[in-house]
């Protein structure tokens, strides 16, 4: 077992990580910590979850946790999205978040929020968040 709780090793899988997650670098592995390689695998497998396979090539727009997090919130929320520039694949996979957050959607709370967000000089055109 892995020592996660070690901070060399968190950092090294975290490195990994970033690098598994951006399908224009080329890394050679050979010489990689296990920790690395571990975090390597596990962003590789992140990135092609979500955005499909890197040897269909890459994507325009790709989608990483903080963009899955907005669809979420944006279904929860009940906002337009944008889906422009995305594949098919992960169309598919964005669908699956912002449906998930609509099951969930509560047009009550959207008014609260965006008053409150109001209030705090966050504007609100046509369903979108301006800072």
């Amino acid at each position: 077992m892995n020592d996660i709780f070690n901070p060399v090793y968190r950092e090294a899988y975290s490195k990994g990580y970033c690098i598994g997650m951006n399908p224009t670098l080329q890394h050679d592995l050979s010489d990689d910590s296990t920790a690395f390689i571990a975090g390597f695998n596990a962003g590789r497998m992140d990135y092609e979850s979500w955005n499909g396979s890197s040897e269909n090539g890459i994507p325009m727009r790709v989608i990483t946790k903080e963009v899955l997090e907005d669809f979420l919130l944006s279904g929860l929320l009940g906002l337009n999205i944008d889906t422009n520039d995305y594949t098919t694949y992960q169309l598919n996979v964005l669908s699956k978040w912002y449906q998930s957050g609509t099951e969930k959607y509560e047009p009550k709370n959207s008014l609260y929020l965006f008053s409150i967000l109001e209030k705090n000089g966050i504007q609100i055109n046509n369903e979108t968040f301006y800072l």
